[in-house]
């Protein structure tokens, strides 16, 4: 039996003072009903943190409030009995599970009244937003915290809250990977999609294969300026890098505590030239390869007539799915030309033995053997929308990127889908035509227009609706060489993504969130974080 976990959160705060509400608080995402009560309460002397039963969700949820809480204030945390907490007037926090199921799986309650805070939701992931929205509310200072009186009910409207970053063209340092789990956590993304493989590097160590590390995970230079200037010039510095398991380890325990599930995406059977450079056998044509020292789409893939590719491709998904546990496992399938398959004996052996037809249909053989690989290990695979076809296993889960096409012909099959169509939710665009924004891959992506995407289509049939899981914004890193280049990029609109994943569709407001935005700058600004500043062409 399947049993929900009741969390109730009470913070009896003693040496409590009442005042008028005189500022309004903003919340990002919108939560779904919020009231003000009458008064505010300030914390203004030490107080502890009583845990019962003690465990680890509970354990992490009272460490992540009070690493947020002024260091003046002394936070302590310890176990009493729940029964005794209200005897103990030191004592200014109960967290008590039961087994009960009043709210959706991430929903939750919070309640500020003059003389406690109080937050009931049915599993440890709803009580961690809640203690994120508590977040947002406090007013915090050297010898005390005010927090307005309120009650809010709040839970989200997609199960899939996603955001992107490509390492391999550009790649960051494990801080920075932290810093940008933090802010995805702050917001309620709960899906990190790191992108760890492609044509210009490969990101990530796998023991079994040195050389990926060794050749993969290095370039040798770096195109300078956009991709589709007339004459090309290049830096002709080696550039790359990888992130040892140790260090993913470390990161993706760290998000597991921030409840952001982080997917991995081993991109397959194209964009693999880092790959070929090491291991040049697993490719069409016996070459010197050389891990891409530009953007765009390279014929040299995997060959899909080498059977040593998929023993290669199996070995590194059991070091990969050995340190992620999410469920969902991205292996890619986006643009990947078959100019080579055509050519290559192998393949169109392959292509015969198999009954294909022709080497067209030689990326759903080699998509599904992976997927069935996946499978055997309860893992389930996630692909780009071009891998979506009747012969596809159903229960692939898509990506719909090139517009939302993809996303609705997966739902009209039955089959489970993002939304991520470039148009909307591609944040290497654009933010506006002024002439000093950086250099980006081209298109124009402003924030309100983030901000008004919604994942269900409206021709979508009503029934096929909950084949949506949600939707997630992608940064490649082509032109953003920098980690402040990347936040930049990302920041604010990664907001705007926020409240159109998790806020109920009649809540949203874009005057309303603009308003919101401006207030959550300083915060950014506290936590150095390089956001694009708004423009009069923003309001």
């Amino acid at each position: 039996m399947r049993f929900l976990v009741f969390l109730t959160v009470i913070f009896l705060i003693h040496n409590i003072a009442v005042l008028g509400n005189s500022k309004r608080h903003s919340i990002i995402p919108i939560p779904v009903s919020m009231s003000y009560l009458p008064g505010e309460c300030i914390i203004t002397n030490s107080f502890k943190v009583g845990l019962f039963p003690l465990d680890v969700d509970t354990n992490k949820l009272a460490h992540i409030f009070c690493e947020n809480m002024p260091s003046s204030l002394n936070v302590q945390i310890q176990t009493i009995d729940s029964q005794l907490l209200l005897q103990d007037e030191a004592v200014s926090v109960n967290i008590c599970i039961n087994k009960n199921n009043r709210f959706p799986s991430e929903g939750y309650e919070l309640i500020v009244s003059s003389g406690e805070i109080s937050i009931n939701a049915s599993t440890s992931v709803g009580a961690f937003w809640a203690i994120q929205t508590l977040q947002q509310l406090m007013e915090k200072h050297v010898s005390h915290v005010r927090i307005p009186c309120v009650k809010i009910l709040d839970y989200p409207r997609f199960a899939y809250r996603g955001l992107h970053l490509d390492v391999a063209r550009h790649m960051f340092s494990v801080e920075f990977i932290k810093k940008y789990i933090d802010l995805m956590s702050k917001y309620k993304l709960n899906k990190f999609h790191w992108h760890l493989t492609d044509d210009q590097g490969w990101r990530i160590e796998i023991k079994k294969y040195p050389r990926l590390q060794e050749i993969a995970a290095y370039r040798n230079a770096t195109l300078v300026g956009h991709l589709k200037k007339k004459h090309q010039v290049f830096d002709q510095k080696r550039y790359g890098g990888y992130y040892t398991q140790e260090e993913i380890k470390e990161i993706v325990q760290y998000a597991s505590d921030r409840k952001v599930t982080i997917i991995p995406e081993i991109d397959l059977p194209g964009h693999a030239l880092s790959v070929l450079a090491a291991y040049p056998h697993l490719g069409c044509e016996e070459k010197n390869y050389q891990t891409g020292t530009k953007w765009g789409i390279f014929d040299d893939v995997f060959c899909a007539g080498n059977d040593e590719v998929f023993t290669f491709l199996e070995n590194v998904l059991d070091e990969v799915l050995a340190l992620f546990p999410s469920k969902l496992i991205h292996i890619g399938g986006d643009e990947v030309l078959s100019t080579k398959w055509k050519s290559c004996s192998k393949c169109q052996s392959r292509v015969q033995s198999e009954n294909l037809g022709n080497e067209s249909k030689l990326q759903d053989y080699f998509m599904n053997k992976l997927v069935s690989y996946l499978k055997s290990k309860n893992r389930k695979a996630v692909g780009w929308d071009e891998i979506l076809n009747n012969d596809l296993n159903p229960e692939v889960l898509i990506m719909s990127w090139r517009g939302e096409s993809g996303g609705i012909l997966a739902a009209n099959t039955n089959r489970y889908a993002i939304m991520t169509p470039s148009k909307e939710l591609y944040f290497d665009k654009y933010q506006s035509t002024n002439s000093t924004e950086p250099l980006a891959i081209g298109g124009l992506l402003p924030l309100k227009r983030v901000y008004l995407y919604d994942p269900i289509p409206d021709n979508l049939d009503e029934k096929k609706r909950k084949y949506i899981l949600g939707a997630q914004a992608n940064v490649w890193t082509e032109y953003m060489k920098s980690e402040s280049a990347v936040e930049y990029m990302a920041f604010p609109r990664a907001l705007a993504l926020s409240e159109v994943v998790w806020s109920q569709k009649s809540q949203r407001d874009y005057t309303g969130f603009i308003n919101r935005l401006i207030d959550h700058f300083p915060e950014l600004n506290k936590m150095n974080i390089n956001y694009r500043c708004l423009e009069q062409s923003d309001f």
